[in-house]
This record gives C-alpha cells, structure tokens and sequence, in this order.
C-alpha cells in the first residue's frame, strides 16, 4: 500500500466537510501540555541485533511482582494464577481467539464464549452476559448508556466511592450527551445513603455503587438498590469477582445490571493490560446489552450448536439502530476468566475469597497495633482496606519498597483528603511471612 501526504488543499476540504474550521479546532478536546511541539525527535535505524540487546537491558530493569512481595491493588491485584490457566489459554486454537465475521464457522471460540457467559451469569445472580468488554470502567459507561435507554432518562447518580478513573470514563463517553453525573458523597468509606436518596430523583436512570469500593470497604447495596427503585432508576453494581465466591451475589441485593473487572479471574497484572470488562443484566435489559452474546441451539441435523444470538455494534448492519459502537471483544481474556472459573469451581472460588479475608483481616490487625497507623475506615472490608499514617506516605512506601516489598498505593493521588491514606490489598498468595515482614517494614519506616 502506498501512502501519500494530502495537500493543503485536500486537508481543507476535509476540514469543511466535517464541520471544522483547523487542525487545532479538530483537536481542541486535547490539552496544549499533551500536544507534540515541533518535530518527532526519532533516532536513526539499528540493526535487530542490537534493539533486541537494547530491549533486553530496558526489561532487566523492571522488577515484577514474582520479585517484590505485592500488596498493591486499586483495581489490579496479585492473585494466583493456575498453570492450567496460561497451558489451555496459549493453545495455538486459541491464542487468537476473536469472533470472526463469520462467526458461526468457528464453534470452538463461540462455546467458549458462550460458557464465559454462563458463567458470569452464576457468578453475579444475573439472566444474561455479554462477550465482552474491554476494562471494569468502559463498561459502567456502557451500562450507564443501557440504563439510559430503558428508563428514557438523563441522570447518573455515582458514589464517590467507585474507582475514580471510572468517572472520569463516564464522562468522557458522556460529554457530548445530555446526561448529567451527579456525584454523592462517601465519607466513611461507604456511600451516605441519605445523600443518595437526596440525589436521585425522577431524572435518574442509573444509581452507581461500587462494592467492594475502592477504600475496600462493603456497600450495602441491597438498600442502594431499594433507593433507586422507589425513584423508577436502576442499580448499576460493581463487583469484584472473586468476592462474589462469598458474599451474595449483586443479582440477590437487587442489582439491575453489573459490571466487574474480570483481572483477578486468570488474568496477569501486565503493566495494566489487557483485561476484560464483566457486564451482566437482567432479562428484560437483554436486548440494550453492548457487544456480542452468544446463543446455544440445534443446527438442521439436531447437534447442539452455537452462533451469534445477538450483534448490536454498528458495523454489523445496525448502524444507528446499534445500542452500542463497541467494536470488539476481549476474546482471549474471556477465555482465561472461563478456564479459570472453570478450573477452581464453586467451592474453589469460595475458598480463595475466604482466604482473601482471613489474610486482609489479620494484616489490617497488626497493621492498626503499629505505632503511626491505624484504619481509616471502620466499615467492613472484604481484601483491600485504607490505612492512615503519621509517619509521610512517601517514606513509608518507599523504605518497603527498599525492603522488596510494595506496600500498597498512596489513595492521595485521587483523593486530596485522603493524602495521608495509602491502600493495602492482601490476596490469597500472600503468606504469612509475607504479611509480618510487610508489618515490620511499616514499623521500621
């Protein structure tokens, strides 16, 4: 293919056919600070040899969590990865998992998909679950639009205990819409269910709520639920998967729709992605679902078969009838989450939260005896929970991480308030040596 440059004459023209006057005016929703000033500052070609040395020496500097002891998390946690999971998942029939155009042709992907969803279903209390989505951010977007559309409304009410780049995603989908994101407090770590009720009224189509939230702590979802559908809303719920291995399910607590990051399902921390957006709903939302579902019927000589139920992307004919301009799915993720699910089963989901528990429970106990610490929130927590510090936030993470060890993720950085708090995540991996030598730094910094 050849490339050619456009003449200032051709670039005109396609300025005035979408309706902008320059260049700038095209790219005015990107800020000065993050536009190139001048020229591509790119040096010449080297041979393979010699980049392959030069990457080789860029990764030796990275330290993963196979050599630090991690207890970070904020959305992507440390959890144990089965080697069923990566021996099943790279098998060449699957590496490049993706819906192809054709999708009826490859039964093998489509089953896969078609158990991830099954699965996903068991596992947040819902009726239906899509193939899938990106990241847990972009689909709350999605659910928010879902909601949108169902209720005919043009108000989210978020709690401020969500993620906070969720948001902030939320309102990058929603900022040419009319819809307005109305945020509601939550001050003790969970969501002030009377400033919720206050917010919500007849314009609101969706109720947010994060549970666990990102401080860790567990929302009371069922009466979030309650508020919003004495107003005619619905309840957007954020999970983390494996909790749902313990607490009951957000379908129970009278969620219309989910949303979940599936990360911690099989999936490896890397560098932040890719990972693989859980969205599930309620029977009668079916049909407002982005992305793809997958359908399991007979074909003409009665062998049980799989094909694409519904399609509601743009480039799938729909066009402006389209409920969604989600182009993809996260295919090769979605097959982890399964065999991971599969693998581990009801009772080895249950046991791996209870472990989650017992373990973030024990080091929120010694944490909090330390002279300088103590919890920031009394709200029960299920992995994750805030801790205090008299003793400097950039000392304290910084004297572990001299010690091999990531202590956890300064919560300041999102909430000013919060600058003294940083966020301890403990998984199932961690051991109890582990824990103590975490509790030992922390006293020693």
């Amino acid at each position: 293919m050849r490339y050619t440059q456009m003449t200032d004459q051709q670039v005109d023209s396609m300025l005035q056919t979408i309706g902008v006057r320059s260049i700038d005016d095209l790219f005015s929703v990107i800020p000065q600070e993050h536009r190139l000033q001048g020229r591509l500052n790119i040096p010449n070609g080297v041979s393979e040899m010699e980049i392959l040395e030069d990457v080789a020496a860029l990764a030796g500097r990275n330290a993963d969590t196979g050599q630090r002891v991690c207890f970070m998390g904020a959305g992507a946690y440390d959890h144990f990865i089965p080697t069923l999971v990566d021996h099943l998942a790279m098998k060449g029939e699957f590496l490049t998992a993706y819906t192809p155009y054709q999708a009826e042709a490859s039964q093998g992907s489509l089953q896969a998909f078609y158990e991830f969803q099954t699965m996903v279903c068991q596992l947040t209390g819902m009726d239906a679950a899509n193939a899938s989505l990106y990241e847990q951010a972009s689909a709350v977007a999605e659910a928010v639009l879902m909601a949108r559309t169902a209720t005919r409304r043009d108000q989210v009410v978020v709690s401020q205990a969500v993620h906070p780049d969720t948001p902030q995603v939320l309102e990058a989908y929603i900022t040419d819409l009319p819809i307005e994101q109305v945020s509601v407090p939550a001050g003790q770590g969970i969501t002030e269910l009377n400033a919720l009720a206050a917010a919500v009224d007849k314009n609101t189509a969706a109720v947010v709520v994060q549970s666990p939230n990102f401080f860790g702590c567990i929302e009371r979802l069922d009466d979030a639920a309650r508020i919003a559908h004495d107003a005619g809303a619905l309840l957007i719920a954020i999970v983390d998967p494996i909790s749902c291995g313990l607490l009951k399910t957000p379908g129970e607590l009278g969620a219309d729709i989910v949303v979940a990051e599936g990360q911690p399902l099989g999936i490896p921390l890397s560098l932040g992605g890719p990972y693989l957006g859980l969205l599930a709903c309620r029977e009668k939302f079916l049909r407002r679902m982005p992305g793809r579902i997958v359908g399991r019927g007979n074909d003409a000589r009665g062998t049980t078969s799989f094909c694409l139920a519904l399609q509601t992307r743009e480039q799938h004919i729909r066009r402006e009838r389209a409920t969604s301009n989600v182009c993809t799915n996260q295919g090769l993720m979605a097959l982890r989450a399964s065999v991971y699910l599969a693998a581990m089963g009801k009772e080895g989901l249950a046991e791996v939260a209870s472990r989650c528990v017992d373990k973030a429970h024990y080091a929120a106990e010694c944490i909090a005896a330390l002279d300088g610490y103590s919890l920031r929130f009394e709200a029960p927590f299920f992995k994750e929970f805030t801790v205090r510090t008299t003793r400097g936030i950039a000392k304290v993470l910084n004297h572990c991480h001299e010690q091999g060890i990531l202590a956890g993720v300064h919560v300041g950085c999102w909430h000013e308030n919060l600058s003294d708090c940083f966020s301890v995540a403990v998984t199932e991996k961690r051991s109890k040596e582990e824990i103590d030598r975490l509790v030992k730094a922390l006293e020693t910094a």
